[in-house]
Formats: C-alpha cells, structure tokens, sequence
C-alpha cells in the first residue's frame, strides 16, 4: 500500500486539510497517515485547544473514510517531533510500498534547508509539494527564485489552493463571524461543544445533521463512548479489518463496521456486561464472572442488534468474539481477531505476524496471531492466557475431527 504523510498543527482540522489530502491520494496514494505536532516549530503562538482535543476533532472529522488515518506519534513523543523520526517510525509500522511521500507546503520551502537532517528526509521520502501560497504570494516567492530554485528532489502537485488557514479559523470563531462550513461538521461539534476558541453560545446556529451512513453514525456513537487513544485503536483495526476483508475476498463494509465498533462497550459497567451477556443465551465462565469487562465484545453485539438494527450474524459474531477468539470464528470474525491483535498501535506485536498479513493463509495468520497473544498474556495476564489457551485448543480438536 501507497502511504502519503500530512503533518500539521490541525489547530483546528479545516475542510483546505481534506481538500489537500484528497488531491494526495488522486495522485497515486493508497491512504492519507494525518500526523497532529504535539507543538508545531512554525507556530508557537498558537493556542485554543489541547493536543488531545486537537487530535479528537481529527478523529471525528474523518469518519467513514477509509483513505485517511491517523498517527499521534508526535502528541505522545511530546515537546518538538522531527521529521526524520517520524519518517522512520511510518516505515517501520506501516510498511509502505515504496518511499513514504511527504507533503510540503510551497509556503515551506525556503526554511525546509534548516529542518533538522533536511537531506536525510529528502533521500527517506518523496517529498510532495503542494501548493498553498496564493496567486501573488507565489509570484513573490517565485521573483526571489525561493520555489524554482529548492534544491531537494519532489514533485509538484497541481492542487487548487482553498484561501482558509487554521489561524483565520481561531479568529473568525473568536469574533462570532460565519466558520461552521469551513471545518467538517464532527470538528465543529467538538469546538461547540467544548468552547474552544473563544466560541460562546450566543453565536451558535441551529443546524440539523442528516445521518445517511450507518457506518459513519456508528463511528461518531463509538469516538463520543471512548477516549481518544481507544478510539484511534478502534479505528486501526477498522482500516486494518477493512484491508484484510479486501484480500481474503469478504465485504470490506461489513469488515470496517465490525471493526469500528468492536469496542464499543468497553467503559460500560461490570453490572452491564453480566446482565448483557445473561441475555445472550451463551452462558458465561467463572473467568468472564470474575473478570467481567472480558464480556465488552459480546455486550457490544447485544448493542448493535438491540439498540441499531444491525442484524447481520457475521458482524454480530465477529464483535461478539473478538476478545478470546471465539472456539468456532468464521472468518470475518478471525480477520477482526486478527485486526485487533495487531494494529499499528500494539507495540507488543511480532513484526513478523504483520508481514504475514500480506501474504499468509487466513487460519495460519489466525493461529499465529492467536499464539502471540497468549504468549503475551502469559507474562502479565495468565488467566485470560489460558482462557484463550483451551479456545486455542478447542479449535485444534475441531479441525482434526472435521
């Protein structure tokens, strides 16, 4: 897969982002990586909202969109991120085709000579130029020879520039003017909801979303029941679920939706999980009585079926059984087990099992990832190791006697 990284202060996230994402992967990208700073060297100044709120809005501006993902590597280095550092942790999580591309803003180049290893980052990655300067700004820089004259290899990408900065955006909420339809509708919740930026009720305009996507409602019901670093997990093993989905000839839909809300009941009470799984008709273990919250998956099922009319039995059982594996998993519910084990964010995770995702049989991938996670529990959490053990097993017996 094709990976392009976007960075920014996403200070807020603005429809201009999307629109230049959106022209990344028109010209040959597979999928957009959206990295928020944790503090941006370009703009210091810049206050109203907290790295993680910042991150929030990203996450609830892209629901739905497959294209996109999102990386807060920076926000969890803290302080100033390099490039270069960001560059090698893509390529080793990610495992791209090929170099990463990098988009630049043409407002960058002339300072892109003291970014620290300048030309370490142009030999590490493709750099993208975009254009973001407008029509006289450019004319300026091309006069002084600043953007005929950058020394690094790239390539020029024909995008139309969208006049709107993030700057102007904190502005115009501050001073009460017209901005809702500049920012995606699930940022603007957030800036409503919490203030940010200056914002007070007294400006607020009624608006009346329409829901036409079941996927995208559920994933803004799963981003506001989740903090954000579940969230991004959640959303990891969608895309991640999606891909495998695309490989092993399943529906790639149904694959993101189990995916996005696999954890949907994860902060739901103990008192919850053992009334939600008394209804299923499953019965439940000594293990699942004293450890409760190992029932989050099939309380999350109960939920879809009972609460928004999802009734279609491979996402029910793959959400239903994606914490232990489940003893007899079809094979959109191991593609999910599979996604949600190794995602890009679970640091504990063989690098090989990832490279086995691109080329292994299902039930070899499954088993694989099945035997690293008790071997990883093994160390911290014995009893759910040998829960997942005896389902292990149980599997083992089933395919012999078939």
């Amino acid at each position: 897969m094709k990976y392009a990284i976007l960075g920014g202060s996403f200070n807020p996230v603005h429809n201009g982002h999307l629109f230049l994402a959106d022209a990344v992967l028109a010209s040959g990208y597979d999928r957009i990586i959206l990295v928020p700073a944790f503090k941006s060297p370009f703009k210091a100044g810049a206050k109203g909202a907290s790295p993680v709120e910042r991150l929030e809005m990203l996450s609830a501006s892209i629901a739905g969109d497959h294209r996109l993902t999102i990386d807060d590597c920076e926000i969890k280095r803290e302080g100033l991120s390099y490039t270069i550092d960001t560059i090698a942790y893509i390529k080793e999580q990610y495992l791209p085709q090929g170099k990463p591309g990098l988009v630049l803003g043409d407002d960058l180049l002339d300072t892109f000579h003291s970014w620290n290893n300048a030309a370490s980052i142009a030999e590490e990655a493709d750099i993208i130029v975009a254009r973001r300067l407008l029509a006289e700004e450019h004319q300026d820089r091309k006069e002084s020879g600043t953007i005929n004259n950058f020394p690094y290899p790239h390539r020029k990408l024909a995008n139309q520039v969208i006049s709107i900065s993030s700057r102007q955006l904190r502005d115009k909420i501050k001073a009460g003017e017209d901005w809702r339809y500049l920012v995606p509708p699930g940022a603007r919740h957030i800036i409503e909801d919490r203030k940010l930026y200056g914002y007070t009720e007294s400006v607020k305009a009624a608006s009346i979303e329409n829901i036409h996507e079941t996927t995208a409602f559920l994933e803004n019901v799963v981003r506001r029941s989740l903090s954000t670093s579940r969230f991004i997990h959640s959303r990891n093993t969608a895309l991640l679920t999606r891909d495998l989905c695309l490989r092993f000839g399943l529906d790639p839909e149904a694959g993101y939706l189990a995916g996005i809300t696999h954890d949907m009941a994860k902060t739901m009470s103990d008192d919850v999980f053992l009334a939600s799984a008394e209804s299923d008709g499953l019965g439940i273990s000594g293990l699942e009585r004293k450890k409760p919250s190992l029932l989050h998956g099939r309380t999350a099922a109960q939920l879809l079926k009972n609460r928004y009319n999802i009734n279609d039995e491979e996402i029910l059982d793959a959400v239903r059984c994606h914490v232990t594996g489940g003893a007899a998993a079809g094979p959109l519910a191991k593609i999910l087990y599979i996604a949600d084990k190794t995602e890009v964010s679970r640091h504990y995770v063989e690098p090989s099992l990832r490279e086995m995702s691109l080329y292994a049989d299902l039930d070899d991938l499954f088993f694989a990832v099945l035997n690293n996670t008790v071997d990883y529990l093994n160390s911290s959490h014995l009893e759910i190791a040998e829960e997942t053990q005896r389902l292990l097993l149980r599997k083992d017996a089933g395919q012999r006697r078939a």
